[in-house]
């Protein structure tokens, strides 16, 4: 149905349980990572503005390979946080993987937890101009999920990771 460098937009023709048939509308995009960069008790969140909802937003880092090309996750999560932080992580974590929205698309990604950071120069993509990085507190962060300005879901679902994956260690 429709096609860009980010993603395609199908319509599949589906056979229902019950033997009617019916369409269903899929968004395909590729495998995402997503970086939690942690140091002591700060975060590293970024804020950009997402063109589809009007608004700029606090969010963990997270992208996908150019071009929708498949990579490493892992080698994704590296070159996605170096790339909208500066930071270089000498160690990655693999937190979970999640479904974007799985009614509706296809995209699945990865979370990861990075520590051991080194600090460098951010090297943004042009869609990315406006990107702001900084760190947070744990509270901070809390409160900027309560009072609504980080709602980005996946950054929702990789902190109920990261908190998970501190209990169990």
């Amino acid at each position: 149905m429709y096609r860009n460098e980010w993603m395609t937009v199908r319509e599949d023709e589906i056979r229902r349980q019950d033997g009617s048939r019916g369409i269903y509308g899929v968004v395909d995009k590729p495998h995402y990572a997503l970086i939690i960069a942690s140091e002591g008790d700060r975060l590293q969140l970024v804020r950009q503005f997402r063109y589809p909802l009007g608004l700029s937003r606090w969010e963990f880092p997270q992208g996908t390979a150019p071009g929708r090309a498949d990579q490493d996750p892992k080698t994704l999560a590296a070159r996605e946080l170096r790339e909208e932080t500066g930071l270089a992580a000498g160690s990655l974590v693999e937190l979970g993987v999640l479904d974007v929205a799985a009614g509706m698309s296809s995209q699945r990604g990865t979370a990861y937890l990075a520590t051991e950071l080194t600090r460098g120069e951010p090297d943004r993509e042009p869609e990315e101009q406006d990107m702001l990085a900084a760190w947070f507190s744990r509270a901070d962060v809390d409160k900027l999920i309560t009072s609504g300005e980080l709602t980005d879901a996946q950054s929702l679902a990789a902190y109920a990771l990261l908190l998970l994956h501190e209990r169990t260690r």
